[in-house]
């Protein structure tokens, strides 16, 4: 059963499954770069007219749709296509590969790291995207906003009053956030 849920992007929709979508964390796929993508599902999605990109986690899929594109005609496509996919499959559709390997990464990275996947990337999943991070350097964490908050008119205010102050609370060294 796929259930949808608004976000505060009106461009983004989020689609929830009770199966599970990926296990590898969240990913995010763009339109622009369809000719790199491997996954039949996510090339089919991305296929669709309208769609930009689409923002895969655990249990959810986010996808974003041109602005002159109608959900009337988007939305049916995207939940037939998801259940179509676990009709026939019962793995997710991303799943690990054998040669990921974690990076080492110093502790103030570790940090940044932790309080992104304990208190940021929890709220900013209810709304449909992700946020990733990308580096540190004097003071500076550099993230990525993906899914639904790609774009959002939000997403600025969410970055700098959310983001920033969360990260400058437990992690001494941040400065600043400044997303890519």
């Amino acid at each position: 059963m796929i259930h949808v849920e608004q976000t505060p992007n009106p461009d983004s929709l989020k689609f929830l499954s009770q199966k599970i979508l990926s296990k590898v964390g969240t990913e995010e796929f763009r339109k622009s770069n369809l000719s790199n993508i491997k996954i039949p599902f996510i090339r089919e999605v991305l296929n669709f007219s309208g769609v930009e990109l689409i923002l895969i986690s655990d249990n959810f899929l986010t996808v974003k749709k041109e602005k002159s594109t109608s959900w009337d005609s988007l939305k049916p496509m995207i939940i037939s296509h998801l259940n179509d996919y676990f009709e026939k499959n019962d793995d997710p559709i991303l799943v690990k590969n054998k040669t990921d390997k974690k990076s080492d990464d110093n502790e103030t990275i570790s940090k940044i790291k932790d309080v992104l996947d304990t208190k940021i990337r929890p709220a900013v999943a209810k709304d449909g995207g992700d946020i990733k991070f990308k580096s540190f350097d004097n003071g500076v964490v550099k993230v990525e906003l993906q899914g639904a908050c790609s774009g959002c008119p939000s997403s600025i205010m969410t970055l700098k009053q959310g983001v920033q102050n969360l990260l400058k609370h437990y992690v001494k060294e941040v400065n600043s956030v400044e997303a890519i």
